[in-house]
């Protein structure tokens, strides 16, 4: 099982609505955590290495960033060899996240989308086993996840994506869906209910779990307060919060 390429690994251009606010919400969990300045840190499914480097340019002591894709893994490792001389060194690991190694331990753990894209119940319980094994106690994982229900309702095309379909399949209904970039990006994902995703984390020993709705950046000329307004009334994913 290979873990898709996302919106932190392709980064469009010029950056997606959600994907900003995707970012935005990250960043301030993390302040609100008091940062990661000397703590050991953790990003799954890193794709081309984006948070990766808010973790290390945060002042982590130590940052690991996992993929199951060679291409993108040479494309953050190319990335962070031009980072600013100094700064701390993503370690960069290849494997699945539903197999993951013993890497730790960690103060804090990230995923992005990673787990909206397990096939199944097994694996989805497998990627959350794999990050709490690799958490100190008290640790915490911040994961974005996608919000499941938005389709047909939702039109997210304002922000940068679009859902096509949405097929019975398995465990989890499969979407499929594009990134609104040029040429427009084919991607599939799986429709898990925030209830499937706590399940998974008590199963793997978190203690505690909890959720944020998605915060989006201070409006401007481009991206005013009706447009941000709009999407947070909806918003592509929220923030799920565990504590090892």
């Amino acid at each position: 099982m290979h873990q898709p390429s996302d919106t932190t690994s392709t980064h469009p251009a010029p950056r997606a609505a959600f994907t900003a606010a995707d970012a935005y919400t990250l960043r301030t969990a993390l302040d609100a955590l008091g940062g990661v300045r000397d703590l050991d840190t953790l990003d799954v499914a890193c794709g081309h290495g984006g948070t990766a480097a808010l973790l290390a340019n945060g002042g982590a002591r130590r940052t690991v960033g996992v993929d199951s894709c060679p291409e993108r893994l040479r494309r953050a490792e190319a990335a962070a060899s031009g980072a600013t001389p100094g700064a701390v060194r993503v370690e960069y690991v290849l494997a699945d996240a539903a197999a993951m190694p013993q890497l730790g331990p960690f103060d804090v753990a990230t995923a992005v989308y990673l787990f909206s894209h397990a096939p199944d119940r097994e694996a989805l319980h497998a990627m959350f086993r794999g990050i709490r094994a690799n958490l100190r106690p008290g640790g915490r994982l911040l994961t974005l996840v996608r919000n499941p229900g938005g389709f047909p309702h939702v039109d997210w095309s304002p922000y940068g994506m679009r859902i096509l379909d949405r097929l019975p399949d398995g465990d989890a209904p499969l979407l499929k869906a594009q990134f609104l970039t040029e040429p427009p990006q084919h991607f599939e994902y799986r429709e898990w209910a925030h209830a499937d995703f706590a399940e998974a984390a008590v199963d793997a020993g978190f203690t505690t779990v909890g959720w944020q709705p998605s915060r989006t950046p201070p409006a401007d000329r481009a991206r005013d307060e009706a447009y941000w307004s709009a999407y947070r009334a909806w918003p592509v994913s929220s923030l799920m919060t565990c504590t090892a």
